[in-house]
């Protein structure tokens, strides 16, 4: 199993997917080959692969999106690895996701959970309301990622591995500048010290001997200790983990007393909707968000509170 987990790693590698997803893809296939005792895969076929997409959906009722995480990884394995025929894709199970209305924030209640937290983390979440990001996006942000003059923010290798670009809150220009400040001072800290290189997205490493210590690869928002690339065992400065992060948001959610399920996606979705309420083209929304298709952005318009969409109940008059 070590082998073929390897050659899984390899695969991944070659096809630049992110390391988030290799790690993913091999835990899952970890999973499978663990439910039918340690069978090897070789020894099973489309039989197990739908009895196991079917165990993940009855008896542990996961979501959707991940039972769908599970069957893409096992079909990559058997695909692109094993090279074996176990029909079409399109045989397995597929699950339905379901259309959920997004949590969403009033203006006012943005503010004054913004007002409760501080340091990096207030910048973070500024960041995720102010410009729609979803939160590894934005802590993948780079300091070359962000244009002070067009006031606009590059998204590299968002979800579906596009880049994109969004808009640069004119009102975090001076926090931001301050935060690029000490991120130059960590950065030459590490520098004098040996150490200055952070990883580099796909194959750039390679093309680019150097660059992996040039300040403006260096991330916005990065970790306070130091740790080892997974792939490669060199020690490297990351950036803050998604954790610290959410934890901060719920923190600041239940000091402010709002009785909502919220998250830090919550402040991407108040993005978009406060963007419709206030006239915005949902063409124009679609773009800022990254969606690929019109009708995952035309959910908000069903939490609108006002504007062209809003509808007055009877009630009111």
């Amino acid at each position: 199993m070590s082998k073929l987990l390897d050659q899984v790693r390899d695969e991944v590698r070659i096809r630049n997917y992110s390391y988030r997803t290799e790690k993913t893809y091999v835990d899952w296939i970890k999973r499978f080959v663990k439910h039918f005792n340690f069978k090897h895969p070789n020894e099973m076929g489309s039989k197990e692969i739908n009895l196991f997409l079917t165990h993940l959906a009855v008896k542990k009722n996961v979501a959707a999106a991940t039972q769908n995480l599970a069957r893409n990884a096992i079909l990559f394995l058997y695909l692109n690895i094993l090279k074996k025929d176990i029909g079409k894709s399109k045989d397995f199970v597929i699950a339905k996701r379901s259309r959920k209305i997004p949590v969403v924030f009033s203006q006012e209640e943005v503010q004054t959970v913004l007002s409760k937290i501080s340091g990096m983390h207030s910048l973070i979440c500024n960041l995720l309301y102010g410009s729609g990001l979803r939160l590894a996006e934005c802590l993948d942000i780079r300091i070359q990622d962000i244009d002070f003059s067009q006031k606009m923010i590059i998204i590299r290798s968002g979800k579906g591995d596009k880049d994109r670009v969004s808009l640069f809150p004119a009102s975090l220009i001076a926090l931001m500048e301050d935060q690029i400040k000490k991120v130059s001072i960590i950065h030459e800290q590490d520098i004098i010290n040996g150490f200055g290189n952070v990883p580099l997205p796909k194959a750039l490493q390679k093309k680019y001997t150097n660059a992996a210590k040039d300040l403006k690869w260096q991330f916005v928002f990065p970790s306070e200790k130091m740790s080892k690339h997974p792939q490669t065992g060199a020690l490297m400065r990351w950036h803050i983990h998604e954790s610290s992060v959410s934890r901060a948001l719920k923190k600041a959610v239940n000091l402010s007393g709002i009785r909502k399920n919220a998250s830090c996606h919550t402040l991407r979705h108040s993005f978009a909707t406060h963007l419709l309420e206030n006239g915005y083209d949902i063409r124009t929304v679609q773009e800022l968000l990254g969606h690929k298709d019109v009708r995952t952005t035309m959910i908000y318009t069903h939490v609108m509170q006002k504007g062209p969409l809003a509808v007055k109940s009877p009630l009111d008059d």
